[in-house]
C-alpha cells in the first residue's frame, strides 16, 4: 500500500465510511476504490480515471484534492494524450457530390438571387399602392367630421370629472393599506442570527426571534457536506454539485450541524438570509458549524 493510499484510508475511516459507503456517495466501483487505496492504478481503465477517482475520493473524505496530487505527484500517474480509438481509424471518406447535385448547388445562389429581387420588388408596390390610396381616405374622413359638426367637449369633460372622484378614491384605499402595512411591519420582529463561540475550524451560532428554522445549504463548486440534528442523526451526508443546493427544515429541531469539506465554494442561509462566516474560509477549508435554535413564543 503506497503513502497516498494509507493517506486516503485513514480520512475514509474517519469519516467512519466503509468501502460501500463510499461506493454509493462517489458511485465508483468498490473494486477501484480498493485498487486506489493499494497504489494498484494497472487495473483502471485509463490514466484519466486515475485522477478523476482520487479527485472524487478525496472531496467524499473531505481532503482539498489540488493539496493531495501536488504532495504525492510521484505516485499519481500523469496524464497524456492516449491512443484514439480504432474505430476513429475505420471512419469512411466522405462521398464525392454527383455531377447532377454540384449543378444544383451552383444554380442555387442565382435561384436565390432572383427570388430576392422579386420580393423586393412586391414589397416595393405594395407600399406605392398604400401611400397613395391613403390621402383620398383621409380625405373621406375630413369630410365626414366636417358635415357632421359634433362637438366631444361636453362629453370629455364628463368623463374627465367621473376619473378625478375614481383616483380620489382609490388614494384614500391606498392610504390605508399603507397605514396597515406600516402597522404590520412594526408588530413584526426580525430574526436574529448571531455568533456564539470561534475555536479552530468549530464555530456556533444562536438563532432567536423567529418561530421557524430552514436551512439551505448552496454549491459554488462540489464541495462535501455533512448535515446533522443535535442529537448526531444524519439527516443529509454527500457531494453537493455545483449551483445545486440541499434544503432541511429544522423548525422541529433545537440545533444544526453542519460538516463542511470546502467552506470557500459552501454558502450556509438560515431562513434566506446568509450565513457569515466567523472563520474565514479560505484560511480554513474545513468547518463545523453549529446553529443553535430558540423558537420564539
Amino acid at each position: 500500500m503506497t503513502e497516498l493510499g494509507n493517506r486516503l484510508k485513514e480520512a475514509r475511516e474517519a469519516k467512519g465510511l466503509s468501502l460501500e459507503d463510499l461506493q454509493e456517495l462517489t458511485k465508483i466501483q468498490k473494486r477501484y476504490l480498493i485498487g486506489i487505496e493499494e497504489g494498484n492504478y494497472s487495473m483502471m481503465p485509463g490514466k484519466f480515471y486515475v485522477r478523476a477517482f482520487i479527485k472524487q475520493y478525496c472531496e467524499a473524505v473531505g481532503l482539498d484534492s489540488e493539496e493531495i496530487f501536488e504532495q504525492y505527484k510521484s505516485e499519481v500517474p500523469s496524464v497524456y494524450s492516449e491512443e484514439l480509438p480504432e474505430q476513429l481509424s475505420r471512419v469512411q471518406s466522405r462521398k464525392t457530390i454527383p455531377a447532377r447535385d454540384s449543378k444544383v448547388v451552383e444554380m442555387l445562389p442565382k435561384i436565390l438571387v432572383a427570388v430576392l429581387v422579386i420580393g423586393v420588388a412586391i414589397l416595393i408596390w405594395v407600399l406605392v399602392s398604400s401611400n397613395m390610396s391613403k390621402p383620398d381616405s383621409d380625405d373621406k374622413k375630413n369630410d365626414k367630421q366636417n358635415e357632421v359638426g359634433y362637438n366631444k367637449s361636453d362629453e370629455f369633460n364628463k368623463e374627465e370629472e367621473k376619473a378625478d372622484k375614481k383616483q380620489d378614491v382609490k388614494k384614500e384605499d391606498t392610504s390605508d393599506k399603507k397605514d396597515d402595512a406600516n402597522d404590520a411591519v412594526d408588530e413584526k420582529t426580525e430574526q436574529e442570527l448571531a455568533v456564539v463561540s470561534t475555536s479552530g475550524k468549530n464555530s456556533t451560532y444562536e438563532l432567536k426571534n423567529t418561530d421557524t428554522f430552514k436551512l439551505k445549504v448552496t454549491s459554488k463548486g462540489s464541495p462535501w457536506v455533512g448535515i446533522n440534528n443535535g442529537e448526531g442523526k444524519l439527516l443529509f451526508q454527500g457531494t453537493i454539485n455545483k449551483n445545486e443546493s440541499q434544503e432541511i427544515d429544522f423548525t422541529n429541531e433545537k440545533e444544526a450541524v453542519i460538516n463542511i469539506g470546502r467552506a470557500y465554494e459552501t454558502e450556509i442561509y438560515v431562513n434566506d438570509e446568509k450565513l457569515e462566516y466567523s472563520i474565514s474560509p479560505t484560511e480554513v477549508n474545513t468547518q463545523l458549524v453549529t446553529i443553535q435554535f430558540t423558537k420564539a413564543e
